[in-house]
C-alpha cells in the first residue's frame, strides 16, 4: 500500500516538473518576442499563478513519496 503513494508522489512531481518546464518555456517565448517592458511583465504575471501551481504540485508529490518511504 505505502508503495503506492511513493508511486502517486512520483507521478504528481513528475506533472509538477513538466509544468515548471511549461512555465519556463512561455516565459522565454515571451522574451524572444522583444515585448516591451511591461508587456513583459504582464506575460510573466500571467505565468506566475501557474508557476506557484507546478511548485505546489511538485513539493506535494516529494512529500507523498517521503511519507510512502518513511512508512514502507
Amino acid at each position: 500500500m505505502f508503495e503506492m503513494l511513493v508511486w502517486a508522489g512520483a507521478a504528481l512531481s513528475t506533472a509538477g516538473l513538466l509544468g515548471l518546464i511549461w512555465c519556463i518555456v512561455r516565459v522565454a517565448k515571451a522574451r524572444r518576442q522583444n515585448l516591451q517592458d511591461e508587456e513583459l511583465r504582464a506575460a510573466v504575471q500571467a505565468v506566475l499563478p501557474y508557476n506557484l501551481g507546478a511548485l505546489l504540485l511538485s513539493v506535494l508529490g516529494l512529500m507523498l513519496v517521503m511519507v510512502g518511504i518513511f512508512l514502507g
